[in-house]
């Protein structure tokens, strides 16, 4: 009988590579292509943000002069991503996401996304990661929350920055490796629970079930991380 995490590790890289198998028949894999998209604020007070990818390279930052700004690459016609956005009562909704896409061959395919947000604009930030690698590098932002599952590869989340509010972050690890990177500055309590996997804490000492801080209770900020690991390594540091 096999072993529960053997079963789950199975379920999960399935999971990640159906995007690039499927009896639809094999897509063709041409020439890379580029293109680029803006967003504006359109006056918005606030943003909700989801990011769906199901496979490939993400890398998001701040530093962008409108709401969104982006550089995609491919080289399936079929990967090139939705970009949708509208503005009601005052709260913009973002939608960048891809089809799930079956036949796709495996390890030919390329799927590059390069987002920046304004550093500004209160952004509420829901991303979905298949397989593959993701920086989402977030000290430069204004966030008001963020959820992150993703499937299978290496994730770095970049909590680093000086934020004026307090936010919670939830992240949902799947196969592979979690690195959450935390301010001194900014006080930061983290509950972890690694699965089958294992969490290193560096820099944070042991408060009942969870992990904080020096500046937690003595800032006037709190990040709130929950981590809920699958297989893999979790490890949690403060820079």
């Amino acid at each position: 009988m096999a072993r529960p995490y053997v079963v789950i590790l199975l379920i999960v890289m399935m999971a990640g590579t159906a995007l690039f198998a499927g009896a639809c028949g094999v897509k063709q894999v041409g020439n890379l292509q580029r293109h680029s998209q803006s967003v504006d604020v359109a006056g918005a007070r606030s943003v909700r943000a989801d990011l769906r990818m199901g496979a490939g390279e993400l890398n998001l930052t701040g530093g962008a002069y409108r709401l969104m700004e982006s550089d995609f690459s491919y080289n399936v016609a079929d990967l090139k991503p939705e970009v949708c956005y509208e503005v009601s009562c005052d709260t913009g909704e973002l939608s960048v996401k891809q089809d799930i896409i079956a036949g796709v061959p495996v390890g030919e395919a390329r799927n590059e996304w390069d987002i920046r947000f304004n550093d500004e604009v209160p952004t509420d930030l829901n991303v979905q990661m298949g397989a593959g690698e993701s920086d989402l590098d977030l000290d430069s932002l204004t966030p008001t929350g963020l959820t992150l599952h993703m499937g299978s590869g290496k994730t770095t989340v970049d909590l680093t920055g000086d934020y004026a509010q307090d936010f919670d972050a939830s992240i949902e690890g799947g196969v592979g490796k979690v690195t959450v990177l935390l301010p001194s500055e900014v006080g930061a309590r983290v509950s972890a629970e690694g699965g089958f996997g294992k969490i290193n804490a560096e820099g944070l000492r042991r408060e009942g079930d969870s992990y904080v801080n020096d500046a937690y209770g003595d800032s006037g900020v709190t990040l709130n991380v929950d981590i809920q690991g699958g297989v893999g390594q979790i490890t949690v540091k403060e820079v």
